[in-house]
């Protein structure tokens, strides 16, 4: 069943897990997750984004996506990650997002606000929740020269941007980042706790994958809401591919779509979602 994002960050925030965010861009990362939500009784997200378009047509694929959703037994929310233009988001909820991320944190903080103002004030006319950044999460490359540049979600002006804004939740910049670390990543618990004092709204937290299950446990003490994976689910199915190779490319298939529930399954027990379609 398609659900609201909003509701289900609520009900986290409350009950102290979170909501897993799953980058989704084929059909056996789709039917993967859906699978272990299903089995763990969980609502997720499922997501997608500019970084996958030279992989698969969204346009297209979206009607997968909206079918799964649909037919799905759990909560299941449509969502379009990091979007960079209004063009951009305007085209995901023609096709089928019910969520929206609108990522203007590369810009001077008055920017922001402004940008994200504007498209609160679009979408939410359509009742299209918008997700927005401040920091900025770094991008994927060394870790270490991620963090000399790193900037980092500013508590003492966060309660201004959510005021100002009006966005349903806030993606924080902590010390996380894209794609692989290159050493064990260095959340700033500190800055976690200080933004979730100061804003009402739910905390999301990027570039998941890789971090350790205690600073994650700690993330969602702190006030951490959703939480967004997709390198994981990719290492999953690489693992899958390699240790199945020889096997008839429909069997690989196959393989990759039982690993990546398991990887799911895994992220959904550790944010404490399991169970929570039912309550």
């Amino acid at each position: 069943m398609i659900s609201d994002i909003r509701y289900w960050e609520k009900k986290a925030k409350e009950g102290h897990y979170a909501i897993p965010h799953f980058n989704v861009w084929n059909a056996e990362m789709l039917m993967g997750v859906i699978d272990a939500a299903e089995e763990l009784r969980a609502p997720i997200i499922i997501s997608f984004g500019t970084g996958f378009v030279g992989n698969t047509s969204f346009e297209d694929y979206c009607y997968m996506m909206e079918s799964m959703a649909k037919r799905a037994t759990v909560p299941v929310i449509l969502h379009w990650d990091h979007g960079r233009n209004m063009t951009i988001l305007q085209n995901a909820i023609n096709h089928k997002m019910n969520s929206v991320m609108r990522d203007a944190s590369a810009l001077p903080y008055e920017e922001n606000v402004a940008e994200i103002k504007r498209c609160v004030d679009f979408f939410h006319t359509y009742n299209i929740p918008v997700e927005a950044e401040l920091g900025h999460v770094g991008n994927e490359t060394i870790y270490e020269e991620a963090l000399a540049d790193y900037e980092y979600t500013n508590p003492e002006v966060a309660k201004d941007f959510v005021e100002r804004t009006g966005c349903d939740s806030l993606a924080v910049a902590i010390g996380n980042v894209h794609g692989v670390y290159s050493s064990e990543p260095k959340l700033a618990f500190d800055i976690l706790e200080k933004v979730a004092k100061a804003v009402d709204v739910p905390l999301v937290l990027h570039g998941a994958s890789g971090i350790g299950d205690e600073d994650i446990k700690k993330a969602i003490s702190l006030g951490i809401s959703k939480i967004n994976i997709h390198t994981e689910l990719c290492q999953a199915a690489m693992e899958a591919i390699n240790l199945h190779k020889d096997k008839p490319y429909l069997a690989l298939q196959r393989e990759v779509r039982k690993a990546i529930k398991e990887r799911a399954m895994s992220k959904i027990v550790l944010f404490g979602t399991n169970g929570r379609a039912d309550e």
